[in-house]
């Protein structure tokens, strides 16, 4: 009964002395990630918080190099090469480090994520972009650094640094049009599907360019079905419409809304009415 009394107590004294206080982190990190087109833009980052310091200028001195968060460097990855500052950037991580001052940040686009916080010594030589953005007065306080990806179109997006009342941006094009230009010369080239027709003249529709093959592809696309979609319908109204062909546009557009009234689709009919108003029909 003793053995096992001292050994019970043995089990708790060791116990104790692993246990260890877990707090929260001071700037706890944080992962956002964004697909562009095609390209997957993925930003890891610690987040401080203000705490009633006095930020840019104090906490983060001005025309000094910042790790752009807290602790170790702030790593964004692209899946794909981008442009950033008129500069080619290879696809892979890299760290982002800024130099604020009151007017504008210098934002580097550094080959090293090696480094907590900023490099002892920084080498201009790993940098492989540099933009200056500019510094955008907001009428609120952010409590909390926040690194976002937003205005997102099929080629580019803007990543954004909020913090105090400051809000500063840059633009990361990628080289979705070359893509998928590619890839529809390369399916054409097969045997094509009417899902590939579709998807075709819809990108063409939606960028402003070969209106002319859009129109064929999507006509092809709803020939190989044997009752067209209401959806692929409004497409190739739209379609018709930008290649001026309006009288197709029209009759296009009334075989959608024939189609989503039956499918009881408000939305396609409330948007097939407005474009045949829109262009004259009766």
């Amino acid at each position: 009964m003793k053995k096992i009394i001292l050994l019970a107590v043995a089990l708790c004294v060791g116990f104790v002395a692993n246990a260890q206080v877990t707090t929260p982190q001071p700037s706890p990190s944080s992962k956002l990630e964004q697909t562009v087109g095609l390209t997957d833009i993925s930003v890891a980052y610690s987040r401080p918080s203000k705490k009633g310091r006095t930020i840019f200028g104090d906490l983060v001195p001005y025309d000094k190099l910042w790790r752009t968060g807290a602790n170790q460097n702030t790593i964004i990855t692209f899946s794909d090469d981008v442009m950033i500052g008129g500069t080619k950037v290879a696809a892979g991580s890299y760290a982002i480090y800024s130099t604020p001052s009151k007017k504008a940040w210098e934002i580097y686009i550094y080959n090293d994520i090696t480094n907590w916080g900023t490099p002892k010594e920084f080498d201009k030589s790993k940098v492989v972009a540099t933009v200056s953005a500019e510094v955008m007065e907001i009428p609120f306080e952010i409590e909390t650094f926040t690194i976002d990806i937003s205005n997102i179109t099929n080629d580019s997006a803007d990543i954004e640094f909020f913090w105090s009342n400051v809000y500063v941006a840059f633009p990361v094009k990628t080289y979705t049009k070359e893509k998928v230009t590619a890839s529809i010369k390369e399916t054409m080239k097969g045997s094509p599907k009417a899902q590939d027709y579709y998807s075709a003249a819809a990108y063409y529709y939606q960028e402003g360019i070969n209106i002319k093959d859009a129109k064929d592809y999507i006509t092809k696309a709803i020939e190989m079905n044997e009752e067209a979609p209401f959806w692929m319908l409004r497409m190739k109204s739209l379609i018709y419409a930008k290649a001026g062909d309006k009288k197709g546009a029209i009759a296009a557009a009334k075989l959608s809304l024939e189609g989503a009234k039956k499918a009881g689709n408000a939305d396609y009919v409330k948007m097939n009415e407005d474009s045949l108003k829109e262009w004259g029909a009766k």
